[in-house]
């Protein structure tokens, strides 16, 4: 977590959709959805796994009888399907799948029915203003070249490009905010036809749209495919696991994390629900300006209704006290498991595009998704706070 330092340069590297984890994070949240879609109450713990011409999908639930190993197939086959992996190793058509989920423990069940938390645990919260989204700006533009990249992919307009890809921004602060970018790495799979100049000047164009005006790094700097070659991509070249990228679910480093993964779980668990719940308080506390940056952490115990703590941290940015902004959020929003679920109406089929891109810094959408970046509770915490 960055203090008090003013003048520095921080990285951050994002993922995407066809990076083998990725792969995984998005098959678990599909299964998720499917759940929460027939029974809103459903319980889900799903992990994948993937490698070449293979998916596992393993874990535990409680939900419709509906929803069979069969059917958990065929969302998966989708998932790759729209990703874009038809490729010799690895594709939608031809991948093995073992899928191997049985019911949830009796006795974590015994404590989420009695509206407790899910698992004990620690998230945290953050927000800043060093972009529009109150997201630290390297790992925003980290996701925003890769999004650029994939649109640009799906459409046919790079179509030499591959699924699997990743970006990394280094940027350099100046008395605590970024000014430009020190330099910019890209590496994305590609069609054995195109050279390694090509790629450069296929994804240079998506990069200089992301980053503001006068911020590009030097040539120098630029660093596509420094290997020379990434022909070989996604599972065929490396192996995926749900879970494995929560620095790049969340905010590249610049905050702490509590060390739980979110995809693959419904809005019981502590780890996706209050982790949602935090940066949304963290964020409105820096829309509503009673601070320019905030890190936020709330803790709890399993089968445990109320949260065993509340820090909030303004990083010395703050216009109100920490110990008002604490007692202010006790009073706006109910913190325990089922209060976070209902503020939030998490208990819906909105996950699977949480799983790619990151889980913060996006849009709100008409289907109740990304609820959480929201700031619609400026106005109450102005009540309180005055």
């Amino acid at each position: 977590m960055l203090n008090n330092l003013k003048n520095y340069t921080f990285t951050s590297e994002s993922v995407s959709e066809g990076h083998p984890d990725k792969i995984c994070d998005q098959i678990s949240d599909a299964i998720v959805d499917r759940f929460l879609q027939e029974e809103p109450e459903s319980r889900v713990a799903i992990e994948t796994t993937v490698t070449t011409d293979y998916v596992g999908i393993l874990g535990e639930t409680r939900g419709p009888d509906s929803i069979t190993p069969d059917v958990m197939e065929e969302l998966g086959r989708d998932v790759i399907k729209k990703i874009g992996y038809d490729q010799k190793g690895f594709s939608w058509k031809t991948a093995r799948f073992d899928v191997r989920a049985h019911s949830q423990s009796v006795d974590i069940a015994q404590g989420v029915d009695a509206e407790g938390a899910g698992d004990q645990g620690i998230m945290f919260g953050y927000a800043c203003k060093e972009t529009d989204a109150l997201m630290p700006a390297a790992i925003q533009y980290s996701h925003e070249i890769l999004k650029s990249l994939a649109y640009a992919r799906h459409s046919g307009e790079l179509s030499l490009l591959g699924p699997d890809a990743k970006s990394q921004v280094s940027l350099v602060y100046e008395n605590g905010m970024p000014v430009r970018a020190a330099s910019v790495v890209v590496s994305t799979q590609h069609g054995e036809s195109a050279s390694q100049e090509d790629v450069r000047e296929m994804v240079r164009p998506h990069i200089e749209k992301v980053l503001p005006n006068g911020w590009m790094c030097p040539e120098d700097e630029l660093y596509v495919n420094p290997t020379g070659r990434f022909v070989i991509g996604g599972p065929v070249g490396d192996a995926g696991l749900t879970g494995r990228k929560i620095i790049v679910d969340t905010y590249g480093g610049a905050a702490p994390h509590g060390g739980g993964a979110f995809s693959g779980k419904d809005p019981t668990k502590v780890d996706r629900s209050a982790a949602y719940a935090a940066r949304y308080l963290a964020k409105n506390i820096v829309a509503a300006g009673y601070a320019d940056k905030c890190t936020l952490q709330v803790s709890y115990a399993i089968g445990v209704a109320k949260p065993i703590s509340l820090f909030v941290n303004t990083h010395n940015t703050g216009t109100v006290s920490e110990e008002a902004l604490a007692n202010a959020i006790n009073k706006v929003i109910d913190l325990s498991p089922r209060g976070i679920r209902e503020h939030l109406k998490l208990n819906r089929p909105i996950y699977a595009q949480t799983a790619a891109y990151g889980h913060f810094g996006r849009e709100p959408a008409n289907d109740g998704s990304f609820s959480w970046e929201q700031t619609d509770l400026v106005e109450a915490l102005q009540k309180e706070l005055g």
